[in-house]
């Protein structure tokens, strides 16, 4: 039996969380576009900021997605979206609890770098829930997994609290080591103490988000 308390995470949610997209066909000015001839490609492109890993139970499906832009959409199927499209990422052999949540992705999530940190976006009809170091109480030993509904965003990684986070002791990380610079996320199920599954290595769908920059 599931459960999960709204009024202890309503203060971390936000409905319409406004997320700075990339613009497309904005036009400058050549003078704004000088690049030196002598530089070669590599050196003038950008690094990733993150990769996203996409997972069902304990099996990684696909490469590692690098992001490079400041938001990217990640979803199961999105209408002239451009991105990570999940749906199109193939297994032989799949379980039906898999098939059934991957059927309720759909629109997926948008994934945003902001000046305070990471944010989410839940752009399906489900929730999605999510575990992050900078969501964990200070100093607990417990994990902590938020639930947010449809149409809410969250922060799901606090650059200024992760910093601070850098020179306390490292808690214990029962379903696999421990990343101070990552962020799981799970399409449609819940994971930890209030569920049945207690590690996120048992839900049927999720992402792990790798952050590059930050490391």
């Amino acid at each position: 039996m599931e459960t999960n308390s709204m009024s202890s995470v309503s203060g971390c949610l936000h409905q319409h969380h406004h997320l700075r997209v990339p613009l497309t066909g904005v036009c400058f000015s050549s003078s704004l576009l000088f690049i030196d001839a002598s530089m070669s490609p590599d050196a003038t492109k950008p690094s990733h900021w993150c990769s996203v890993a996409y997972w069902e139970h304990r099996t990684r499906v696909g490469r590692l997605y690098a992001v490079y832009d400041q938001a990217v959409s990640i979803f199961y199927d999105l209408p002239q979206g451009s991105g990570f499209c999940l749906g199109q990422l193939n297994l032989e052999q799949r379980s039906e609890s898999v098939r059934r949540t991957r059927s309720k992705i759909g629109f997926g999530i948008l994934l945003s770098k902001e000046p305070d940190g990471v944010w989410a976006y839940n752009r399906g009809e489900h929730p999605i829930f999510v575990n992050s170091p900078t969501l964990d109480a200070p100093g607990g030993r417990a994990l902590v997994v938020r639930k947010v509904p449809p149409g809410y965003s969250i922060k799901v990684f606090d650059f200024e609290r992760s910093g601070l986070l850098q020179h306390g002791p490292e808690p214990d990380a029962a379903d696999g080591p421990y990343d101070p610079n990552s962020v799981r996320i799970s399409f449609a199920k819940g994971w930890g103490p209030c569920y049945s599954r207690q590690f996120i290595t048992s839900c049927p769908c999720w992402l792990e988000v790798l952050l590059n920059n930050h490391r």
